[in-house]
């Protein structure tokens, strides 16, 4: 369906408008430059969602999907060659083209009218568009699919790192927090949900948060730009959020190479071979290609080569191609039945879901796919052997038989990244009911004082909820800094002695204000604390103690000698041992800078979530953590209160490319309108959009 844009603009700050019901697509911006978008339609309403991400986020969008063409080099530089490598090793524009002609027609045509809109907008308006991102026009359908293989299946499933020997499924700037709490521990009596990924502020993981009401949709949530649905999200009577799977998706096979193919049982197998060209634009611009030949295996492609061996990887997920019906049916399901309807296709094959509704259920799911795997002694968070058809797998679990917990015993769920035997207390789920490749057995300390909180809080409010999901308590410190005290009050040394005194007095916290959290921080970097390390421990963790382990400083362990070099490094580079957290730890983009709170969540157990990179003067820039955050409370009306850290823009010269830092800063929630009175009480743009 082809669209002309009909649009009139009201630029009204903070003004009163109330106008009469329109036809047609309307899209009322608020004063933190969300999009409220009412149609009649959907094709109409997928149109108008692709040009809002347009007016926010143009740029970004139209190089996303360069990438997911495996173009970005082409555009961008030789720096975007790797991830352009990646793209075609793995097929991606191919599959999108096989995947856009199996989509269900309703959905096509959605697609169809979310890459109109994306066209509409920069024709529009040509001089908000960079004049390179201009050449990557048109959008198209298939670049929604690509852009969702790049990003989930091939850096969430996988991602290059995995293919240099540590498929670890724990990457440390991909997390997320998140809980539903049951009618049972809800002082209103109402079921309330945490919605809290942990993401990078940029690139292919910025998140934009919007409102779509359309016939029997009336979704608010988020989504990663670049894709046409929201990926986290509520409406009248339910919600739910996501957490990263602790769950293994891919695999790598070593493949034994002989007579240029591959030994397979008894048999030596050619390689399936093609040859791809990648245009690469050096710094003067100038344009030369590379061109790279990639080889297919039974397993899937070659990844990487060492020491006379090819590594070939196999991943869930490559004919799952109806990932945006899934999604549309979750937003539009009124409740757990047809929830569980439209995730039981498994067409992402990855995240956790956490789910909370008006009726008062409450769900955790281990979602996604995890293949079932042939029994045998394989380590298959490792390396798998390539050369034996005993190793490969073809199936997937079905919904029925992934671990999930509906209803507890306990009233409430938690998920911090941990497998989903620790989602609450007491267990609802054992892990000897599930294959041993399922999940993981652990809990790290982030997970534990998520837990810990709900736990020990049997009437929890709304405010409450919005108070725990700021907390800054660092769980680590609860376990060891009692024990590191003992040992600097017998100390003589007298930086030791006031290491010791600027800690006792730490209220254990990274607030902006908090007095001895750098000096804590340095002094666990410089020990490298982890839930695993049981030599550092006095108690190592215990699976039966879980929320508890591990506890205490190992006797026969020198820490004072630790703190004293960290004591030194922090006296020598801020001067006092007590500077403030906010001090050190910024909130800064564009002309903003302000003081942070909250750190990396593990080692030191953190359920606020700020990751940081160095920059001058000794200081350390937020670049991730809590990014789309949201508490929801379903009483007859759902009550709401949300973030997006960095704001709900990056084009340049918004000023919502920084107008909720302010909130981050101050550990608030700003409110969510999804009245239209509401609304327009609260308006900045009106802007109206026609089909032909």
């Amino acid at each position: 369906m082809k669209y002309k844009y009909i649009f009139f603009l009201c630029c009204i700050f903070l003004s009163g408008c109330n106008k009469a019901p329109v036809k047609g697509t309307e899209i009322l911006w608020d004063t933190y430059g969300i999009p409220h978008i009412f149609s009649d339609n959907y094709e109409d309403m997928f149109y108008a969602y692709g040009w809002a991400q347009m007016r926010n986020h143009g740029n970004l969008l139209l190089q996303l999907y360069a990438q997911a063409r495996g173009q970005g080099a082409e555009y961008f530089g030789e720096k975007h060659l790797q991830s352009d490598q990646w793209v075609h090793t793995h097929n991606v524009v191919e599959r999108s083209r096989e995947w856009i002609e199996k989509q269900d027609s309703d959905i096509r045509k959605m697609l169809e009218a979310y890459t109109d809109g994306i066209n509409a907008y920069a024709k529009a308006y040509p001089d908000e568009i960079d004049d390179m991102h201009q050449l990557i026009l048109p959008a198209r359908p298939e670049d929604c699919l690509s852009h969702f293989q790049r990003v989930i299946l091939f850096h969430f499933v996988t991602s290059p790192q995995d293919v240099n020997f540590d498929p670890s499924p724990m990457i440390e700037d991909r997390g997320s927090n998140t809980w539903a709490v049951g009618p049972s521990r809800s002082a209103s009596g109402n079921a309330m949900l945490i919605i809290n990924p942990h993401l990078p502020w940029f690139d292919m993981f910025t998140w934009f948060e919007a409102h779509t009401i359309s016939g029997d949709l009336n979704a608010y949530g988020a989504g990663l730009v670049g894709m046409p649905f929201l990926g986290i999200a509520f409406n009248n009577n339910l919600g739910w959020s996501h957490t990263n799977n602790v769950h293994d998706g891919q695999d790598l096979y070593e493949l034994t190479l002989k007579d240029n193919g591959y030994q397979w049982d008894d048999k030596v197998l050619n390689f399936e071979k093609r040859s791809v060209k990648i245009k690469v634009k050096d710094d003067n611009g100038n344009m030369h290609s590379k061109e790279f030949v990639i080889r297919e295996s039974v397993h899937g492609p070659v990844v990487s080569e060492k020491d006379g061996k090819a590594y070939a990887l196999r991943v869930v997920g490559l004919d799952q191609p109806h990932i945006f019906r899934q999604y549309f049916d979750m937003s539009r399901a009124q409740n757990l039945e047809a929830f569980q309807d439209a995730v039981r296709r498994l067409q992402n094959p990855f995240f956790t879901i956490m789910y909370a509704d008006k009726n008062g259920h409450i769900m955790h799911v281990f979602g996604g796919r995890t293949p079932i795997r042939p029994k045998g002694d394989w380590n298959w968070l490792g390396v798998v052997p390539g050369d034996l058809s005993d190793t490969k797998w073809d199936k997937t679990h079905s919904y029925d038989e992934l671990p999930k917990s509906i209803d507890p015993e306990s009233g409430w769920l938690q998920n911090a990244n941990d497998p989903p035997w620790t989602t609450t207390f007491p267990n609802a789920i054992s892990r000897h009911d599930y294959p041993d490749y399922m999940s993981q057995n652990f809990m790290h300390f982030r997970a534990q004082r998520s837990a810990r909180m709900a736990f020990e809080d049997e009437s929890i409010t709304f405010q409450e909820m919005l108070d725990y999901k700021m907390d800054t308590k660092m769980e680590l410190a609860d376990r060891i800094l009692n024990d590191l005290l003992k040992l600097t009050a017998d100390a003589t040394d007298e930086i030791i002695i006031e290491a010791g005194r600027v800690l006792s007095n730490w209220d254990r916290q990274a607030n902006a204000d908090s007095k001895g959290a750098v000096l804590f921080k340095a002094w666990t970097d410089t020990v490298k604390f982890y839930v695993n390390k049981d030599e550092l421990f006095r108690i190592e963790w215990q699976e039966e103690r879980a929320m508890d382990t591990p506890i205490g400083l190992n006797p026969t362990m020198d820490y004072l000698g630790s703190l004293k070099s960290a004591a030194e490094a922090v006296l020598e580079v801020y001067g006092r041992l007590d500077i403030q957290w906010g001090d050190v730890y910024r909130l800064i983009r564009d002309d903003v800078d302000l003081p942070s709170n909250g750190g990396p969540g593990d080692p030191y157990g953190l359920f606020r979530v700020t990751n940081y990179v160095p920059i001058e003067d000794d200081r350390f820039m937020a670049v991730g953590g809590d990014s789309y955050q949201a508490v929801i409370e379903f009483g007859d009306k759902p009550r709401a209160m949300s973030l997006l850290s960095y704001g709900n823009a990056s084009q340049k010269g918004s000023k919502h490319r920084t107008d909720q830092l302010k909130f981050y800063s101050e550990k608030e929630l700003r409110p969510v309108w999804r009245d239209k009175k509401e609304i327009n009480k609260h308006l900045e743009l009106r802007e109206m959009l026609s089909p032909k």
